[in-house]
């Protein structure tokens, strides 16, 4: 029993950063852009967060920091497909290999510019993105395991996932996000902002991603500094974002049936059966192409991409 709450207890912590990463995808492919650069953001939240907090020793303002950077690439991808309508498939690929690529650049200098061999988050950070504990709840058993005892980023992407489905669902701005998605065109024709909304949503999509490379680099890694610390997790949020069905709040329960696909070396069982610990790194994204896979096969209306997404959208002067 203990054994499997740990396996869920890990399977929230490693499916954070793929919620963050989720819901970002989301929220620009319901403005009708697919933007394949997920990784590329979330490298450079990695970085500006966890450098951030090295030279602030300030938890809030490196979350700013890391979403400040995700909006930094997602402004690159929406200037270039939204303004000068570059092909989004490309332009995502680009920001992927820039993101990842600053990222390890800025790394490296400022290791080779310290005084010590690593780079390692305050104590005083450490401290307070570490597990909260809530009196009376926490030492509820079982059940305040599961639920109370979490570091401030689980927290935070749940409530961001929550909110993300209000705004998408049961807001003006929200619904005509989504309008925009299906036919920019007839959005156009109602009077809605369609370049502004697109640009808001892009935008801040970017920044959900940052926050999720920054988790990945200040929590995966132990507060250490290392290079690419995102790996691959922007690629598989990607097709989450399929897997939930382009819906905020079922992103976070796939968020974290993937995210125990990544620890699940750790807690199957070895006197089962030897498996090679290559195969077990090699699962979550077996898993994410079966999903693409499937996904293409049935399709569902109800359920399914925006219409316009990965088409840019030209405004004909009359």
């Amino acid at each position: 029993m203990n054994m499997f709450l740990n396996f869920l207890i890990a399977a929230v912590f490693a499916g954070t950063p793929l919620l963050f990463g989720t819901l970002g995808e989301i929220m620009s492919e319901k403005a009708g852009h697919l933007n394949l650069g997920v990784e590329g953001m979330m490298a450079m939240g990695a970085c500006a967060g966890f450098m951030a907090g090295l030279l602030t020793d300030s938890f809030i303002v490196a979350l700013i920091a890391a979403f400040a950077a995700g909006m930094l690439g997602a402004l690159i991808y929406a200037v270039l497909t939204v303004t000068f309508m570059a092909d989004q498939n490309v332009t995502g690929l680009t920001l992927t290999i820039f993101g990842t690529g600053l990222s390890n650049f800025v790394g490296e200098y400022m290791l080779v510019n310290s005084a010590s061999s690593s780079l390692k988050l305050p104590e005083k950070i450490t401290a307070t993105i570490s597990n909260i504990s809530i009196p009376g709840l926490s030492s509820i058993p079982v059940v305040g395991q599961l639920f109370f005892q979490y570091n401030p980023f689980v927290y935070l992407g749940i409530l961001a996932a929550i909110l993300c489905g209000i705004y998408l669902n049961h807001t003006k701005m929200g619904l005509n996000l989504r309008a925009i998605g299906e036919n920019p065109a007839a959005a156009d024709a109602a009077g809605i902002k369609v370049t502004k909304i697109k640009y808001i949503n892009i935008l801040l999509g970017g920044g959900i991603c940052g926050i999720g490379g920054a988790y990945s680099s200040m929590i995966i890694c132990g507060g250490v500094w290392m290079s690419n610390s995102v790996n691959g997790l922007g690629w598989i949020a990607v097709a989450l974002v399929i897997f939930a069905s382009w819906s905020p709040t079922k992103a976070i329960f796939g968020s974290f049936i993937f995210g125990a696909f990544n620890i699940l070396k750790y807690y199957f069982p070895k006197t089962w059966i030897t498996i090679p610990s290559a195969f077990y790194d090699m699962l979550p994204f077996v898993i994410t192409a079966l999903v693409l896979v499937i996904t293409s096969i049935r399709k569902s209306k109800e359920n399914s991409q925006p219409a316009s997404c990965g088409v840019n959208y030209f405004r004909e002067e009359r």
